[in-house]
């Protein structure tokens, strides 16, 4: 591990672009603490304490920008409006024709969709930016703290709605840098960060929480929880494709053999986002209404991460969207047609629709366990809380899954130019 380290830098491209990564994620980090226009610093001191006892989406919006919510911070938001936007556009690509063809364009179309994305994303967190302060004013945002902004009026909460868009962007184009010039995915690398930022203080207080000896049983749950989530995001099932010969002119075509990997978690932790956004859709109306009964029902059960009917009803939705998502981005009918068009068929399976409906099997097939696995990753924080009333367990749940899948992807990318240089990588 040492020797790929420094044979990465040895390289120097490969050098250039790891500090440049570097220098991004430091100047994001530094802007998670800078304070927003007017914010009342003794009010987000207690507001610190309060989003330990937090959940929902603004739990995850915290997560997201590794505290830069908890610190009130021009960076509030971090990259959850652009991470909704992508996951809207990609929806509505499946249901707009004039998105559909776009993305059927080539580099051409997906330049023009990843523009609306943008644009989607400053409209979002304009919104977004305005509800967080209206909630945080109100005590609605974590635990009933409230009066984050004394001096209200209206050019004051236009300046900071505008800070707060102005700070989305601003990580967006971050993001946007380290893809072109760094290394990895910008935005996960920016997410991924915001995350092992949390990490060392959430550690801590899990071992003052737990004590020593139930700390040691926790950490080394932990590890095994990482090391399951390893294996569960490289396992993949390989459909065999076969390419038959053409002649093209004086040319010989196809002939060759390849496969389909299907991952066993097809939908990543895009169904955690949904079910959770989901669940956060109750406590927002407990908000609006203004009905004791049905108040008291929502703070006990969806407001509350250790409810069982909490825990019940996540682990059910993170079911059914990653099922919903993995038949929006796998869809097997394309891929039998772009095979048929090329010549492929998988051994054994006649091509069309005969193929079709055998991938949609093996798809079905193997999404269960990958939808049960996320689904366990992510309700096991709140079971803990229940049973052994532990209120941080940063092994589990989404950290744990971004931070594995981060990590993996670009250690690859690190690893395929090593090889290119005939260096020995990190997985080699």
């Amino acid at each position: 591990m040492l020797r790929a380290f420094r044979n990465a830098f040895k390289v120097p491209d490969l050098r250039k672009k790891i500090l440049f990564t570097l220098f991004v994620i430091a100047l994001y980090r530094f802007g998670s603490h800078i304070p927003l226009p007017g914010v009342d610093f003794d009010k987000v001191a207690e507001l610190k304490e309060a989003a330990k006892q937090g959940g929902g989406v603004y739990a995850l919006i915290n997560l997201f920008s590794g505290g830069a919510l908890t610190n009130f911070a021009i960076f509030a938001l971090g990259i959850m409006p652009y991470i909704t936007s992508s996951i809207i556009m990609q929806l509505l690509t499946v249901v707009i024709p004039r998105l559909e063809a776009l993305q059927k364009e080539g580099e051409v179309g997906r330049k023009k969709i990843t523009q609306y994305t943008r644009y989607m994303t400053i409209v979002l967190a304009l919104l977004q930016s305005l509800g967080i302060i209206v909630t945080a004013n109100s005590g609605n945002l974590f635990q009933g703290v409230r009066d984050f902004f004394p001096n209200q009026g209206v050019g004051r909460i236009s300046l900071v709605v505008l800070t707060l868009t102005a700070g989305t962007a601003l990580i967006m184009w971050l993001g946007e840098l380290i893809t072109q010039r760094g290394i990895g995915n910008g935005m996960s690398i920016l997410i991924f960060s915001s995350i092992i930022s949390g990490l060392p203080a959430q550690s801590a207080s899990l071992w003052g929480a737990a004590g020593p000896a139930k700390g040691s049983v926790f950490i080394v749950l932990g590890i095994l929880i990482v090391v399951a989530v390893v294996i569960v995001e490289q396992g993949q099932r390989r459909i065999p494709v076969t390419y038959a010969k053409r002649q093209v002119g004086r040319r010989t075509y196809g002939g060759s053999s390849t496969y389909i990997p299907m991952k066993v978690n097809q939908a990543g932790v895009v169904p955690i986002i949904f079910a959770s956004s989901l669940l956060y859709l109750p406590v927002l109306a407990s908000t609006i209404v203004s009905n004791t009964g049905f108040t008291d029902f929502v703070n006990r059960t969806f407001a509350q991460p250790s409810s069982m009917i909490y825990i019940a009803v996540y682990f059910v939705l993170i079911l059914f969207f990653t099922y919903f998502y993995t038949a929006i981005t796998f869809n097997p009918t394309d891929v039998a047609d772009n095979m048929k068009k090329y010549g492929g068929f998988i051994p054994g399976i006649r091509p069309g629709r005969p193929t079709a409906e055998y991938l949609e099997h093996v798809l079905s097939r193997i999404t269960l366990p990958g939808a049960v696995f996320i689904g366990m990753i992510a309700v096991l924080p709140g079971i803990a809380q229940a049973i052994f009333d532990i209120q941080a367990f940063p092994f589990a749940g989404t950290s744990a899954l971004i931070m594995v899948g981060v990590a993996l992807e670009t250690m690859k990318q690190i690893e395929s130019q090593l090889m290119m240089r005939n260096y020995e990588g990190f997985l080699s």
